[in-house]
């Protein structure tokens, strides 16, 4: 399975902030959305990070309820770890796993064509391990 096959399914909606909203601005669009991370877009409307709740907590731990004040570029992650609509799901949860991201971006030409999560992806692995089983017990079974 492929990336693009996850996007197909979840969608392609992306959400994102400006690197000079404020923290607490970015806190309510992932608890309406109920998301895990958003984009950060420079002033070009480009991809200038990503800031997810981890990069918040760390903030909120080190500079307490004072952190929701602080600027989105000043906590985000900067220039994000993306994949490829052509990636196979093993290959995206490698990266996942070893660069310790939990939202890749999906890029391709430049554009941003959504975000897979680890959850997507896990998902989609658990999907397709109960297709192998069934197969295999339909084998057994004929």
């Amino acid at each position: 399975m492929k990336v693009e096959q996850i996007l197909q399914s979840k969608g392609t909606e992306v959400y994102a902030v400006s690197e000079n909203d404020a923290i607490a601005n970015a806190v309510a669009i992932l608890n309406d959305k109920n998301i895990g991370a958003v984009l950060v877009r420079n002033d070009k409307d480009g991809i200038a990070g990503i800031l997810s709740e981890r990069d918040i907590v760390r903030r909120l731990g080190e500079k307490g309820a004072d952190a929701l004040a602080m600027r989105v570029k000043d906590c985000m992650t900067p220039d994000p770890f993306t994949c490829s609509p052509d990636a196979s799901i093993d290959d995206v949860m490698a990266q996942m796993t070893e660069k310790r991201v939990r939202h890749l971006p999906v890029m391709a030409g430049g554009k941003i064509l959504g975000v897979v999560s680890i959850g997507d992806v896990v998902k989609r692995k658990i999907e397709q391990a109960e297709k192998e089983a069934e197969a295999l017990k339909e084998y057994i079974a004929s």
